[in-house]
């Protein structure tokens, strides 16, 4: 039996850019620039608290963002995309020029599939 990630080497890739929420934060720090965690939470505003917090602690273990801590009253943290992360907007912007040039023919395939599948019904 082949171990999926050989079979896909892309796999461990999916799973760190593209799980729920990921895209979306990545794409705010590197549009916005450093942020904190408040303007992170309007900018995103369908986000929990909860998630975000979870989201931004799993892209900095992987590297994707940077956490900076400022020991003042209050105190303040910021985040910030990484070069790491950074490197990913070549794949973003091709992921973006694909839906552009290809979602309404993905609308177009699930409207006559969805059509196909009414009348069998």
């Amino acid at each position: 039996m082949t171990d999926p990630e050989q079979a896909c080497p892309i796999g461990p890739v999916i799973d760190i850019v593209f799980s729920r929420w990921t895209t979306p934060i990545l794409w705010a720090l590197h549009e916005f620039g450093r942020q904190r965690f408040v303007e992170l939470e309007r900018r995103l505003p369908t986000i929990t608290p909860k998630v975000l917090t979870q989201r931004l602690r799993q892209l900095e273990r992987d590297g994707m963002v940077t956490r900076t801590y400022h020991p003042e009253v209050p105190p303040r943290v910021e985040y910030q995309i990484s070069d790491l992360g950074r490197s990913l907007a070549p794949l973003f912007a091709h992921l973006a020029t694909w839906s552009g040039e290809h979602l309404a023919d993905v609308e177009r395939a699930r409207a006559a599939y969805d059509a196909t599948k009414m009348q069998k019904v």
